[in-house]
């Protein structure tokens, strides 16, 4: 498994429509081939910033297979519009895990 993650940094007032953008545009990315899971969580301490957590089966699979879609230009369209400054996207693999004793 592969974490995308991603800091978006947007206007606080516009957090609104953002957060409905992003509902729109969630089946978009949950209908790519290797897919996994989402998050996107607000930060408490700096209003205007989210982070994005993308869970995908390989990096392949977000690259090449949900980026190389029609359905990443309209995801484009939705949410791209928000991001100041474009957002830098990077991929983890898993190394520890831990779970309450």
């Amino acid at each position: 498994m592969i974490h995308e993650h991603a800091v978006l940094n947007i206007d606080v007032s516009r957090a609104e429509e953002f957060e409905a953008a992003f509902e729109e545009a969630a089946p978009l990315i949950s209908a790519s081939a290797g897919f996994q899971r989402m998050t996107v969580s607000r930060c408490v301490e700096t209003p205007g910033r989210y982070l994005l957590l993308v869970a995908w089966e390989s990096v392949a699979a977000h690259n090449e297979g949900f980026r190389g879609s029609p359905a990443y230009q309209q995801w484009r369209e939705l949410l791209h519009q928000f991001y100041d400054p474009m957002p830098l996207v990077e991929h983890y693999e898993v190394v520890l895990e831990a779970d309450p004793a």
